[in-house]
């Protein structure tokens, strides 16, 4: 595979033999970096389980001091009060059967959704739907409860998901090239 110039230069700044401080390693890549785009930084780490067994498999949340540097969609499942709740807290898309109705006929136009518990037996219509792209709520990642307001705040401010991949890998962003190293 033919080396760009920018390639070839990286190649010779970075030791590949050499183990680097997480720092470090951020440092070297702001310096040389070279693209005309705002990079994203993300880890990979190989867990090394085995992901047939289910008692294995990693999942949940992490916030991050400074989010990810990206402005995230959040729709609110609920009903009555609570809809005026995910209003104040900042929710880009607020409904309910109206909302099921949309992601029914395919409107997706959101990042995550929250939704009360009392709002679950009538997500399964679209369970099949937003399951494969990652979206169904879940207790476990916090997009299922009756606290709105906290939940909406917590995804606006800088909350990343995380999972295992078929291979017992992690991958997560965790932040931009133009951040200060510390954060």
């Amino acid at each position: 595979m033919k080396k760009t110039k920018n390639n070839k230069k990286l190649i010779d700044v970075i030791d590949t033999s050499k183990i680097y401080e997480p720092l470090d390693a951020i440092k070297i890549l702001k310096e040389n970096s070279y693209t005309k785009f705002e990079e994203s930084l993300e880890v990979a780490i190989n867990l090394g389980i085995d992901t047939s067994k289910t008692d294995q498999n990693i999942r949940g949340v992490i916030s991050l001091p400074k989010g990810l540097g990206k402005k995230v969609n959040v729709a609110v499942l609920a009903k009555g009060d609570k809809q005026a709740e995910a209003n104040e807290a900042g929710a880009d898309t607020v409904g309910e059967i109206d909302l099921i109705d949309k992601i029914s006929s395919g409107k997706i136009n959101f990042d995550i959704l929250i939704a009360t518990p009392d709002m679950m037996p009538s997500i399964g219509k679209v369970a099949k739907i937003l399951g494969p792209k990652g979206l169904m709520p879940n207790p476990k990642l916090g997009t299922v409860t009756n606290d709105i307001q906290i939940a909406v705040k917590n995804v606006k401010s800088g909350q990343v998901q995380y999972k295992n991949d078929k291979g017992g890998i992690i991958h997560a962003g965790f932040g931009k090239i133009n951040f200060d190293e510390g954060d």
